[in-house]
């Protein structure tokens, strides 16, 4: 079993800053099994974004800009899953780079915790198939931040 086969988990990163500026970096990342990303921009602070999960497909978190939280859960029925299944969340800063990793079987969410925030998305699934694994579950299913 690969540690991406594990359950979600963070590939650390760094950064490098001089007088040029500064480079982020994630070399731990190798890209096998990407097939395509895209990046979401919240349009404001805190607004949920979610729940879409997968049941082949991959996906990789990694913070562009700004602040943003990742929730991600593994939903115990497919077409009606419990309200009360574990959800983990993952604080994701491009001011401390890391990539979330998420293997098969596992919902996500997200919400920009900054102003401005983006966060890129890396998936092992084609468009074209990405229909067949694509499992959407209300914003309310689970609570993507953390509850006050």
């Amino acid at each position: 079993m690969t540690a991406s086969e594990t359950g979600p988990h963070l590939i650390e990163g760094g950064r490098h800053a001089d007088a040029r500026g500064t480079v982020s970096f994630v070399n731990g990342f190798d890209f096998k099994g990407v097939d395509r990303f895209y990046i979401i921009r919240p349009s404001r602070p805190h607004e949920p974004r979610g729940w879409v999960g997968h049941r082949r497909e991959r996906k990789w978190f990694f913070p562009v800009q700004g602040s943003v939280v990742v929730a991600v859960v593994k939903p115990d029925d497919w077409s009606k899953p419990s309200p009360r299944q574990v959800v983990e969340r993952f604080i994701l800063s491009a001011e401390n780079p890391s990539v979330l990793a998420v293997p098969p079987g596992y919902a996500t969410g997200s919400a920009g915790l900054s102003v401005g925030a983006a966060l890129m998305v890396f998936s092992s699934g084609r468009v074209e198939d990405a229909q067949a694994d694509d499992y959407r579950f209300p914003t309310e299913t689970w609570a993507i931040m953390e509850q006050e």
